[in-house]
């Protein structure tokens, strides 16, 4: 690399993506070393806690069940509660992944190489979580093929003006297209993991599952295709999945929910707490795994960048929302929007302005967009702050509506918050097994982005030289 040395670099260029002093050897070794090793004593004890919130999850999955779903806090007139506002949460925080594997591949975003790998892992297991919650909130969930349209002598058949429904469809479409997207681009890596196994049985797993991958050039030009066309599928379901799920309540009459600008709003919130997960578990990672190298500063600053873009986004929302309950002149919006402000639920409301409106504000500064410690605590901010959105959005529309005869106050039992830790612990649970035996980051990926970089170099230097002569 002393040719590189040689060239004047230009300050104002972008860091690179990847370090350019890596060959394709020191790259696996990187890169597949973790899952090489013997299991720490750190990953065994986030492994062992994040199995006990599992636990956590499978007792209160199964008391629910047995009591019925009068064990949650759910009552009249707040019959949608913590099921649907861990629903709506789950399904935000998974469209990072999609976003940035899909629709930056499409438009060429090199910077997406690194993290794409753990942000589409992350998006499969959270839709998993998402997809407990309205299977529970139906409170018979032994019959949940009944949503689906089978075929039926009797000819009974789902009632598609159901947001029920809608949910369905929506998230399986999405689940189905992510995963699919997701092995395909596993594909190369799982070939270069077993040819690198160090054992037989270690072979065999990788093998089967690379689907005879030999890297040859039309293998390549096949992935190449295939890749693209689940990306250009991939790319509506980041629009189409939140939307529906945003229909779910512009749909109802509810004052604070009959609105047009939910579509765009939850998108945009949905990307905005999904880029803030995305950080949250990066950042670690990176520091354990130690792949400094590879998901690099230059990585977290333009995921803070989006950060900022849809955290403005959903600011615009939240003033849009007030201004058309005060232009619509019904008194019944308005009420809604004081009620959040000064009602019982005010401290919930307040929190979620400071976590969503303040401080995304604060990657303005490069400083603070740059700092490891500031874009964690916010990116932890943001997701406390998106889950307060969706607490407002459902509690504080339903406990007091139309009829002040019918108002009512919520709160969730033991058995809400049961179901919602143990949420976070079977989403613990799959990422740590993913990060232990599959990289966490696309080697073949970062090894094309490599060369690319070092062609660039010596293309330089050779311009360079000629220009000397």
């Amino acid at each position: 690399m002393a040719e590189t040395a040689d060239i004047a670099i230009d300050p104002l260029e972008p860091r690179h993506l990847v370090p350019p002093q890596d060959d394709d050897i020191s790259l696996n070794e990187k890169l597949f070393a973790f899952m090489w090793k013997k299991p720490s004593k750190a990953w065994m004890a986030l492994l062992g806690l994040a199995l006990t919130l599992l636990g956590v999850l499978v007792v209160s999955i199964g008391y629910t069940i047995y009591k019925g779903i009068g064990a949650w806090g759910n009552n009249q007139p707040v019959a949608w509660a913590f099921d649907i506002i861990n629903f709506v949460w789950w399904v935000g925080i998974g469209h990072a992944g999609t976003l940035i594997s899909a629709i930056l591949l499409l438009f060429q975003q090199k910077w997406r190489t690194s993290i794409n790998r753990a942000a589409e892992a992350m998006t499969l297991f959270a839709v998993c979580c998402a997809g407990i919650f309205p299977l529970l909130h139906t409170g018979r969930p032994w019959f949940a093929f009944w949503l689906f349209p089978y075929p039926s002598t009797l000819g009974v058949w789902p009632q598609f003006r159901s947001p029920l429904v809608w949910d369905v469809f929506a998230i399986s479409t999405y689940l189905t297209v992510s995963a699919l997207f997701w092995f395909v681009g596993l594909v190369p890596d799982l070939a270069a993991l077993r040819d690198s196994s160090k054992t037989r049985l270690q072979r065999t797993i990788y093998g089967a599952l690379s689907l005879g991958w030999r890297s040859s050039g039309r293998h390549w030009h096949n992935y190449k295709i295939a890749y693209l066309l689940l990306a250009g599928l991939s790319t509506p379901l980041v629009l189409s999945v939140h939307t529906i799920v945003s229909f779910d309540f512009a749909t109802g009459l509810i004052p604070g929910w009959h609105a047009t600008i939910f579509p765009p709003y939850f998108v945009a919130g949905a990307v905005f707490s999904g880029f803030a997960m995305v950080i949250t578990l990066l950042i670690p990672v990176r520091k354990f795994m130690g792949l400094r190298d590879v998901i690099t500063d230059r990585h977290l600053e333009n995921m803070n960048k989006v950060i900022l873009a849809t955290g403005l986004m959903v600011s615009y929302g939240y003033i849009m929302e007030h201004f058309i309950a005060w232009y619509s002149a019904n008194p019944n919006e308005a009420f809604v929007f004081i009620n959040r402000a000064v009602g019982p639920y005010a401290g919930i409301y307040w929190l979620m302005i400071a976590c969503n409106v303040i401080t995304p504000n604060i990657f303005w500064f490069k400083k603070c967009r740059t700092s490891i410690p500031i874009m964690w605590v916010a990116s932890i901010l943001v997701n406390i702050g998106m889950w307060c959105e969706r607490f407002i959005i459902i509690v504080t529309s339903l406990h007091r509506d139309f009829l002040p005869s019918s108002w009512g106050m919520y709160s969730p039992t033991i058995v809400d918050w049961g179901i919602y830790i143990g949420t976070i612990g079977l989403f613990s649970t799959l990422f740590l097994l993913f990060l232990k035996f599959l990289p966490a980051v696309a080697v073949s990926e970062v090894k094309e982005m490599q060369w690319e970089i070092k062609h660039a170099a010596h293309a330089a230097h050779a311009d360079a030289a000629h220009e000397a002569h």
